[in-house]
């Protein structure tokens, strides 16, 4: 897949990738793919009265998770005219216009020809399901999204994918500039549709020039509902980390990632923005703060059984997710910096938030483990942090039955 536009390239041994264009580039010739931000196509076609009147803004996946946060918090905002709810069931927020339809459902366009801004935030990432359904779901709901914002003239859609597209990587600078190049592997990982998904943002800005596209790509999110592959690292009896590189540990809480969704809606971000708590936090100070100590062991050996582990089934992850848990991959937010955007949660107070909800949950390499599992597995530090015997002995005796 290719994974970015010809605006340069970034390459290490055994594989290529290609930059995302930079917020905001400009050349003295015309550009031979469309910027990610605002689109002169897009200013000119909207008259001058509308655009300082307070925009009609639409939520995707309105119900639950990040949806329902942002939907809660503009929905009584003066900032916005009206809010426009969109998910498959209704859900329990007020004062908001609630339109029920699967997100997939082509008829999108006509439930969004009053909206000026869709802030698409419906999306399956979970780790325990199906790889191949779980994509088919996510790019067919970008792509609906897409197509049909550019064919009601909605002004400007957002869309959030991660910084884990950047890719993790034992030489990756600290912090990562927003403009680094797209570096991730693509895989049957979450990473992957992250991946898939920024590339469709690409096709439909090529195919419909007019239409205005956000990027938000949070660092490792911190919420109530989060389920991810770091949030699991978490949960293990010990911190992974592999010898000759220790991780830098950044966060986004689910807040912060809602106060700049609300920016990227009402226009004052554009192109591809990062999204974190300032600064980074070193893997002493994580241990510090989380009460969990490390346990060290050499890359090799740690992704060549992590992999071995995940074509047995027993790991939910590809070996590749393990690098976002042990090698460094924190990104710089500049372009919400200049907005004057600050996040309301720092790294310590957002790794203590997720460290009470581990309380009652056991993982090892993001597979979550019964209490028995669990017992058995943090009777030894080695085997606890790649993968047990006993994991795998209960793995089989599921296939025998």
């Amino acid at each position: 897949m290719a994974n970015g536009f010809s605006l340069g390239s970034f390459s290490r041994p055994g594989r290529s990738v290609t930059a995302p264009p930079r917020a905001g580039w400009r050349s003295p010739h015309p550009p031979r793919y469309p910027s990610w931000g605002v689109s002169a196509q897009s200013e000119d076609r909207v008259p001058v009265s509308k655009r300082h009147r307070p925009p009609v803004v639409a939520v995707t996946g309105a119900a639950s998770g990040v949806g329902r946060a942002f939907l809660s918090k503009v929905a009584s905002s003066a900032d916005f005219r009206r809010v426009v709810a969109i998910d498959a069931q209704r859900g329990d927020v007020t004062d908001v216009t609630w339109r029920v339809l699967d997100i997939r459902d082509p008829l999108l366009a006509n439930r969004i020809s009053d909206v000026d801004v869709l802030v698409h935030l419906a999306g399956d990432f979970s780790l325990d399901g199906d790889p191949a359904e779980r994509r088919a779901y996510n790019l067919r709901a970008a792509q609906t999204v897409l197509t049909a914002s550019a064919a009601a003239r909605v002004r400007r859609v957002v869309l959030v994918t991660s910084a884990m597209v950047y890719g993790a990587d034992a030489d990756n600078p600290v912090p990562l500039p927003e403009d680094a190049p797209v570096a991730a592997e693509s895989d049957t990982g979450v990473v992957g549709d992250h991946l898939e998904i920024e590339s469709l943002v690409r096709r439909s800005l090529r195919a419909h020039p007019g239409l205005e596209v956000v990027v938000l790509r949070p660092a490792a999110l911190v919420g109530p509902e989060v389920d991810t592959v770091v949030t699991r690292h978490f949960e293990a009896p010990r911190l992974l980390v592999v010898k000759g590189c220790l991780p830098r540990w950044q966060f986004c809480h689910v807040d912060d990632l809602v106060s700049a969704l609300e920016l990227a809606a009402l226009g004052h971000v554009n192109g591809v923005v990062a999204v974190g708590s300032e600064g980074w936090l070193e893997m002493e100070q994580v241990e510090e703060i989380s009460g969990v100590r490390r346990f060290e062991l050499p890359a090799g050996l740690t992704f060549s059984t992590a992999q071995r582990l995940h074509r047995l089934g027993i790991t939910p992850a590809p070996a590749t997710d393990l690098h976002y848990v042990v090698y460094p991959w924190v990104v710089d937010c500049a372009t919400l910096r200049a907005a004057g955007w600050k996040p309301a949660w720092t790294n310590d107070a957002a790794l203590r938030e997720l460290m009470t909800y581990r309380e009652g949950k056991h993982a090892v390499v993001g597979r979550r483990l019964s209490g028995k599992d669990a017992t058995l597995t943090a009777a030894g530090a080695t085997v606890a942090v790649i993968g047990t015997a006993a994991i795998v002995r209960a793995a089989r005796r599921k296939k025998k039955i």
